[in-house]
């Protein structure tokens, strides 16, 4: 069997001696307690799983925060890609448009047809005017004619 000798005996006192002076040194400039914002204690934590759903289905174009970061009410979590939905708005922009452009073209056809009317009303009048001028006419014919007298 080897004996130790005084040298090495000195070295694995040294390396001993560095391990506590190492450990020392750890437990003093460690910080004290948590980090503000944190608890420690003994127990057991449940974790709640929610899920997240959109008001409107569509493909998410980028997710903003990881799984396990904390969230707060209102934070936006992911955004989607509205390229459907824009283009579907601009669809019943001009859907509206064309619909705005019927309504002007029918006030249109409202306010012709109701000068059309008001001229065929002065026809009628005109019309119904003239068997009264013709008996006028007749009239007088008939009485020149009594006298002999020819109208030219």
């Amino acid at each position: 069997m080897i004996k130790p000798t005084r040298t090495w005996l000195l070295r694995i006192a040294l390396i001993v001696l560095a391990g506590v002076i190492a450990f020392y040194a750890w437990k003093a400039l460690r910080p004290d307690g948590l980090p503000e914002g944190f608890a420690g204690s003994n127990g057991r934590i449940e974790a709640t799983e929610i899920n997240v759903a959109a008001k409107m289905s569509g493909r998410i174009r980028d997710i903003m925060v990881n799984e396990g970061d904390f969230v707060t009410a209102g934070e936006v979590l992911a955004v989607m890609d509205t390229a459907v939905l824009e283009a579907q708005l601009r669809e019943a922009e001009a859907q509206l448009e064309r619909a705005l452009i019927g309504i002007e073209t029918a006030q249109d056809q409202v306010t012709q047809r109701t000068a059309e009317k008001s001229s065929a009303e002065a026809v009628v009048a005109q019309r119904k005017a003239e068997p009264s001028a013709a008996e006028k006419r007749l009239s007088r014919t008939e009485k020149l004619a009594e006298r002999g007298i020819v109208p030219a």
